[in-house]
């Protein structure tokens, strides 16, 4: 079975660190919003944990994951070049 892609865990801790120390400061004077955020946190978190989970199946299954930086990914581990 080739290795299944997956999100590099790197891109959800980025995503929560702007969201809890910028745009949560910026909403901050707006409750409604300020919630909204807060609930986007709170999903993103759960994503991060199931995608863990998944990770310790596949582990356990001696099934490989390929950590994807971007969509641009070529199975030789290579980034694609920009189209002309």
């Amino acid at each position: 079975m080739d290795p299944i892609p997956l999100p590099s865990p790197i891109h959800y801790e980025l995503i929560l660190q702007l969201l809890e120390r910028q745009t949560m400061q910026a909403v901050s004077n707006n409750p409604d919003l300020r919630h909204q955020v807060n609930q986007l946190i709170i999903s993103l978190r759960k994503a991060a944990v199931q995608q863990k989970h998944l990770e310790e199946i596949c582990q356990s299954s001696s099934v490989k994951i390929d950590h994807r930086w971007s969509l641009n990914h070529l199975n030789t581990g290579q980034i694609a070049a920009p189209e002309s």
